[in-house]
């Protein structure tokens, strides 16, 4: 019974976690088989101390850094869903050091009290997925008076991070307000919490790149291709402090998204956004045909822009907007969207602010 017990909670291998993830998460191949192995590792450990047995397992944390749209975000909410365990975004920007106004470190446990239905047990096996990491960099280096010396915001951030990560036991609020006693708060230990930080980190991208840039045809693929690790040292001259780090053992760097993967972005995931526009209008008996030219027309416009595929929900749906207005007082029609209609609604867009 035993043996078979434990077949039935064995923990999805690499592979089949990288392949649940190639469905829905476009490109990044280095990354999602980084991922992978990180989240194998920590499904085995969360397995190792059901048991109660000890282990040498340590956590493995995640670090992604990548440009803005390159799939950050998208590959921790869908890594989540994979493992089913409960999910929180957080926003590091959010957060300040503790007896300053603004948010405690200890509630972005409670959003995922929240999200596991205030359930401790579900809450110490879930993700939290923390964003703009790199916006709380040391700010204070400059200081020789000593004045401003207290970076409540960033320094001191990661100093508070570092407990969570590494991984005790917290007295987390019951609500998500910071008006909250000592009577209103629960215990839950951050040991098996796999915590996911995101950054852009774009002057280090920049860095390095003026010189021996490839020119030409294909340019763009090729300076992908040979674009410079970023180092811890980088990182750490960048005002990340070195416990910090050191308590994000698995490092991944996201690549820019270029035009085939954007293009992919469209049209190939089950929850892409084209797919979801011909269900809305078939909703409406109207059959929607999207013409090839006119996706690259998009995702010509969000890389001349550099929005990544984060911008591309907003730029379609400003391009659809007057089609989804007037799609319901037109039914049993079939709409063919060209690259023509799509240049002519593109050309006001800089004008809106997109949200992305």
């Amino acid at each position: 019974m035993e043996p078979s017990a434990r077949r039935e909670e064995a923990p999805l291998t690499p592979r089949e976690i990288y392949e649940r993830l190639d469905r829905y998460v476009i490109g990044q191949d280095a990354a999602k088989r980084a991922v992978a192995i990180a989240a194998h590792n920590h499904l085995k450990r969360v397995q190792a101390r059901r048991v109660r047995r000890q282990s040498l397992i340590k956590k493995s944390n995640i670090l992604l850094i990548g440009p803005t749209g390159s799939g950050k975000t998208h590959i921790a909410r869908n890594l989540a869903d994979i493992l089913h365990v409960p999910f929180t975004t957080v926003d590091a920007t959010e957060y300040t050091e503790a007896g300053y106004y603004g948010k405690d470190v200890e509630v972005m446990i409670s959003d995922l009290l929240l999200k596991a239905n205030h359930s401790v047990e579900d809450t110490q096996r879930g993700i939290i997925f923390v964003d703009e990491v790199d916006k709380i960099a040391r700010r204070s280096q400059g200081a020789r008076n000593g004045a401003g010396s207290r970076d409540i915001g960033g320094e001191g951030v990661q100093q508070a991070l570092l407990k969570l990560l590494e991984g005790r036991e917290v007295y987390v609020p019951l609500n998500v307000t910071q008006a909250w006693n000592k009577s209103d708060f629960v215990q839950v230990d951050t040991r098996d919490i796999l915590f996911i930080c995101a950054g852009t980190f774009s002057d280090l991208h920049d860095a390095g790149d003026e010189s021996g840039r490839p020119l030409g045809f294909g340019a763009e693929d090729a300076a992908r291709r040979t674009r410079r690790r970023i180092s811890t040292r980088q990182l750490v001259e960048f005002g990340m402090l070195a416990e910090f780090l050191g308590r994000l053992p698995v490092v991944v760097q996201l690549e820019l998204l270029g035009e085939t993967e954007l293009l992919r972005v469209l049209t190939e995931p089950p929850d892409s956004i084209v797919r979801e526009f011909h269900e809305l209008l078939a909703m409406d008996d109207l059959e929607l045909d999207f013409d090839d030219a006119a996706l690259r027309e998009v995702v010509r416009y969000s890389v001349s822009r550099g929005l990544g595929a984060r911008g591309l929900r907003s730029i379609l749906e400003h391009v659809m907007a007057d089609v989804m207005f007037e799609a319901p007082e037109h039914r049993r029609r079939q709409l063919r969207v060209d690259p023509d209609y799509v240049r002519t609604r593109l050309k006001g867009l800089d004008a809106v602010q997109l949200n992305v």
